[in-house]
């Protein structure tokens, strides 16, 4: 019996999650946003990471582009959040890449 193939869109929007985890600093900011559950500034995060301001600014920009985190306009300023829907879907998908029954369609997260 031959199954379905994951559609295209689909396929395309998990790798665009794994390559931004790709990167070790990349999964501590989320972990550390996870923990956090509030919105945190550049320095914050800065500080907890231990890593230059424009390297965690050039990880943010790469997390809010698969939407993993979330941006927040405070004044002048920017605060980062955990896009909850978005971390829900992970293990998902992260199940069906390795041939686990597809859940429930994805939503919010793309």
């Amino acid at each position: 019996m031959v199954s379905e193939l994951l559609d295209r869109a689909t396929a395309e929007t998990y790798a665009s999650w794994f390559r931004a985890l790709a990167d070790p600093s990349r999964v501590q900011i989320v972990e550390y946003l996870a923990r956090q559950g509030k919105p945190l500034s550049v320095g914050e995060i800065v500080a907890a990471v231990g890593l230059a301001q424009s390297t965690v600014s050039q990880h943010l920009k790469v997390l809010t582009e698969v939407r993993f985190v979330l941006v927040e306009p405070v004044g002048t300023a920017r605060h980062y959040r955990i896009n909850t829907a978005c971390i829900a879907c992970f293990p998902s998908a992260a199940d069906v890449v390795m041939g686990k029954p597809a859940p429930s369609p994805v939503g919010g997260c793309a």
